[in-house]
Order: C-alpha cells, then structure tokens, then sequence
C-alpha cells in the first residue's frame, strides 16, 4: 500500500474545500427563504460587534427591535431609498449605475450614499458582516438574486430598516428613533427621516444632528421621486 500523494490530498482537500462552501451557500439560501416569514433575530452584523466589544472589554448594550414596515414612517423609509439605493424599486439587486456614481464620489472625495444596494447590504447583514473579501463579494453576488426572487422588495426593505446600524449597537428603525428622537419609528418627522438616513453611510461616525447639508441633499432626492 502506497501512502497517497502530494497530488491526491490536494484534490481531496480541494474537493472538501468546495463542498463546504456549497453547503454553507446552501444554508444562506435556505435562510433567506425563511426570512420571508420568519424575522432575523440576530444578524452577522449584530455579532461581530458584540465580540468585538467583548475582546476591547468595552459596554455593549444592544438596542434592537424588530417592527412590521406599517409601524415605519414612510417619510423614513422613503428617506432611506433616497439615501441608500433611489433605484431600489427599478432593479433587481444590482444597480451597476450607482456604483459607478459612488466610486467617482469616493475619488472626488465627496461620497453622499453607499456603493450598494438595499439588496446587498441586507445579504451583507445577515451573513458577512462588515468584512471585505473576495469570497465573501463572490458569495454575496450570487446570494442578491435568491434574495430578490424569495423575499420581494417590500420584505427586503422591511429586513434592512429593522437589522441596519444606526450607531453604536443600536439597530433598526425604532431603535433610532426612540435613542435620537425619543419617538417611535411610526411618528418619526420629515426632516428627521431625513437626518437619520444621512447617518447610514457611516453609523459609528456620525450623528443626525451633525447632518445638515446631507439631510437637505436627501430632501432634494425625495421630492425629485415624488415624495
């Protein structure tokens, strides 16, 4: 009996490697069908910063609260796609446009809104964290579509105001609301829609009230799509 080659264990390896991934996919796949019906009691968001406030020995009191859509403000939901995604009602996960549109504002220096979509940043959430990878971009890019085709937008907008970073360890809608505003996300104003959502881009940095001139850019945005 010969012992196996170099050649051999690489396959071996390769081939476990392959399956793990396709099974791990597989279980993110069936995750996003449940999450029709079944809302997120956790993200891969929410755990990260958890350990990571556990490794720094720092407090961690985590604000998060899962509410249907009807008990968000339209004002605030509006104000999000104008801020986060304007053509999230037109694609179907991908807008290639308005990636293009916020990597000319990262040279420029001037970026106002994320690089990706509502779709991609709720598969993002649930699954990856903040982390930046090529496996984990592979991974998302195929998972966006499964998104799209078994949630709709109403529920993936539902997931995203209720699991998304608002600062630090408060996450959703009505959580921001009742820590910024002292108020429900259902009574939320205008022009505080509008200063929550500036904040998105960059939750851990900054503050609504610090958003002039983003939240009037967003204003400009929602009455330009007719709200």
């Amino acid at each position: 009996m010969r012992n196996p080659t170099t050649k051999s264990r690489l396959r071996s390896f390769i081939r476990c490697l392959v399956l793990g991934l396709v099974l791990l996919w597989s279980l993110a796949a069936l995750a996003l069908v449940a999450a029709r019906w079944v809302d997120p009691p956790t993200t891969a968001v929410h755990m990260q910063r958890r350990v990571q406030a556990w490794i720094h020995n720092t407090p961690y009191r985590e604000r998060y609260r899962f509410i249907p859509l009807s008990q968000i403000s339209p004002d605030l939901q509006h104000a999000v796609v104008a801020a986060e995604d304007t053509r999230f009602y037109q694609h179907h996960g991908f807008d290639w446009q308005q990636i293009q549109i916020a990597a000319q504002e990262d040279i420029e220096g001037e970026r106002t809104r994320g690089a990706s979509t509502i779709t991609q940043q709720v598969v993002k959430n649930l699954f990856f964290g903040t982390g930046r990878s090529v496996l984990r971009k592979g991974a998302e890019v195929t998972l966006v579509p499964v998104a799209e085709l078994v949630l709709g937008k109403r529920r993936i907008l539902e997931i995203y105001l209720n699991v998304v970073e608002w600062g630090p360890a408060i996450y959703g809608a009505d959580s921001a609301c009742r820590y910024y505003y002292a108020t429900t996300a259902r009574n939320i104003g205008l022009d505080q829609s509008a200063r929550l959502a500036a904040i998105l881009p960059a939750p851990l940095k900054r503050r609504p009230e610090r958003m002039n001139n983003y939240s009037v850019i967003i204003l400009k945005r929602m009455h330009q799509m007719g709200w």
